[in-house]
């Protein structure tokens, strides 16, 4: 199965994905179904008072489990992957620091892929949101 680094899965969401540049975004981990993505915050991330937003972490973490489907099957396999479901848990008020996604794939199938994913304020021990989400994938192109 051909699996991408964190470099080659950063190369591809900055060429299909060009409105996402500016954001920074860093792949620390990516493979054997686990990914770390750091995404740093600005303004443009807060709501009033000061705390990230929701769609925000939402973002990150539907980011993240694509990040861990593309490290596992490949660009190329699973560019066309969609967000199929979601659920978000919002846990605590996230500093106005870098955010750490950390995603586990607990199921990658022929059609289906689910996952989890743990965001945290970098410095802080305390989970600020919990996702749990799965994908539909393309199917395999054969010949």
């Amino acid at each position: 199965m051909p699996e991408a680094n964190p470099r080659e899965i950063e190369a591809f969401l900055a060429e299909a994905f060009p409105q996402i540049a500016d954001l920074n975004l860093r792949v620390e981990q990516a493979g054997g179904r686990k990914a770390r993505v750091r995404m740093p915050i600005g303004e443009d991330n807060l709501r009033p008072g000061g705390t990230v937003s929701g769609p925000t972490l939402f973002w990150l973490a539907d980011l993240g489990l694509y990040i861990a489907v593309l490290a596992d099957l490949g660009t190329e396999a699973a560019a066309m992957a969609v967000t199929a479901n979601a659920t978000v848990n919002f846990l605590s008020k996230p500093e106005r620091a870098d955010l750490i996604a950390d995603v586990r794939l607990m199921k990658l199938g022929r059609r289906l892929a689910v996952g989890e994913v743990a965001i945290y304020s970098e410095g802080k021990d305390d989970m600020v949101a919990h996702i749990t989400g799965s994908y539909a994938l393309p199917p395999a192109k054969t010949g």
